[in-house]
Parts: structure tokens; C-alpha cells; sequence
């Protein structure tokens, strides 16, 4: 199982959220990619970055700092937030992104989704954010009636990377990852499923690694890093024991 710090961007900086609230943000660094050198320096094999501020908007919003993130340390990115056509995957790919992560764009066009998956096969990651199993959109601001595991299937057999599975009612908040909703969901699924939401220590990471038999293979950890909970190092160890 791969453990994925992630890096949130809004205006530049490094920023957390809680349950996605914009109105509940703490920024935690001016400086996106020292932050990424460090997870780099601790061991991180991938880093996954979301623009915020392009997910409220629909296009990308922090292209140069994620530039600067990818010319400026050696792991692979994925990149996540506001990328809605295949301009958009382009310049990413182009600039040196390892993975794209598409979101609102799965419900609304599942077309484009299937296009990126041709041209850009086991670089796409669909990412679903769930409240009770139901789908989230446009930066988790639209509730949907949408039920998570039905949208995934919808787009098994594209040749998918992974698909990030986000409770967001745990997200930012270090209450514990929701473990029986994302074993449903990869029990679901024929797709690999990278976990995210709600990472508070140790014992997740365990717990984790009991369901990974399932289907489920990384975390991304986001507050407990940055909050000293849970440090990558040993976050990374656990997963490899």
C-alpha cells in the first residue's frame, strides 16, 4: 500500500480544509514546494496535489506553482481540481504530471472521461467524493443523488489507474478513516481504490493494511502530517510491514 501526502493549493499556498468547508482553511506554508521536498526528503513515492481553487472554478488556477512542484523535486504528482476537457489533461501531461484526477467531469461527461482514458491509459484516476455513499461535486459544494459505487462502475474497464475514494465528512478532521465504507466500495469496484479522508494516526494505517487485500492500494494523508500526528516516515514503514 503507497502512502500519498497530499498538497492542497488556494492562491499559491499550501492549505487544509475541513470537510471542505473554504470558510474552515488553515494555511500551513507560502511555499508549495519546500512542502513537497520535504515529503521527498521523508521517503514519499507519489504526492498528490489538488488545486482548490480550480475546483470551485472549473479550470485550473495554480498551474505555475504545480510547475514548480514538478520541476522541482523527482517523485511523480497527481494532480487533482477544476480539470474538465482535454486541454487541461494536456498541459498537465505535458508539463510532467504522472496522473491527472478527474472528479465533477465523471458525472457530468462520462464521454470525456473515456476519451482521457484512451489517450492517456493507467495515467487517469477518477476521483469520487462521497457524503453516506452519496457523490459530491464542484469542490464538494453540490451534494448529488449520485451513489458513489454505481458512478465507479460506470467506468470500469477503461483502463483507470486507481479511483480515490473521499469521505468528506472525515476529511481534514483526523476523526479516522470511515474503513467499513471504503472496504464496501473497493469490495464494489474493479478498480484500485486509494483511500482519503480522516487519517489520524497509526492505527489507521493498520487498519488500512487489514483491508488492502480488498482492493485498497494507498491512503492519501493530508492533516495528520501536517498537524505532527502521524509522521510519513512512519506512515510508510507501517504500510510496508
Amino acid at each position: 500500500m503507497i502512502i500519498i501526502p497530499a498538497i492542497d493549493l488556494k492562491d499559491g499556498r499550501c492549505v487544509r480544509l475541513k470537510q471542505g468547508d473554504f470558510n474552515r482553511l488553515t494555511v500551513y506554508s507560502d511555499d508549495p514546494l519546500q512542502v513537497a521536498r520535504i515529503w521527498q526528503d521523508a521517503g514519499a513515492e507519489r504526492i498528490h496535489v489538488v488545486d482548490l481553487d480550480g475546483s470551485l472554478t472549473g479550470s485550473p488556477r495554480n498551474k505555475d506553482t504545480i510547475w514548480r512542484i514538478v520541476n522541482g523535486i523527482g517523485v511523480p504528482i497527481q494532480v487533482g481540481g477544476g480539470i474538465r476537457n482535454m486541454e487541461a489533461i494536456d498541459i498537465y501531461m505535458k508539463m510532467g504530471v504522472s496522473r491527472v484526477i478527474l472528479g465533477t467531469m465523471a458525472l457530468k461527461d462520462s464521454n470525456f472521461v473515456r476519451e482521457a482514458c484512451e489517450i492517456y491509459r493507467s495515467r487517469i484516476i477518477l476521483g469520487i467524493d462521497a457524503n453516506e455513499g452519496m457523490v459530491a461535486v464542484q469542490g464538494w459544494t453540490e451534494q448529488t443523488s449520485e451513489c458513489a459505487v454505481e458512478v465507479a462502475r460506470r467506468f470500469e474497464g477503461l483502463g483507470l489507474d486507481a479511483i480515490v475514494y473521499t469521505d468528506i465528512s472525515r476529511d481534514g478532521m483526523e476523526t479516522g478513516v470511515n474503513i467499513e465504507a471504503t472496504k464496501h466500495f473497493a469490495q464494489s469496484v474493479h478498480v484500485p481504490v486509494i483511500a482519503s479522508g480522516g487519517v489520524s494516526g497509526v492505527e489507521d494505517i493498520k487498519r488500512l493494511r487489514d483491508i488492502e487485500r480488498f482492493g485498497v492500494t494507498g491512503v492519501i494523508i493530508g492533516k495528520a502530517l501536517y498537524s505532527g500526528a502521524l509522521s510519513l516516515e512512519e506512515a510508510i514503514n507501517l504500510s510496508k510491514d
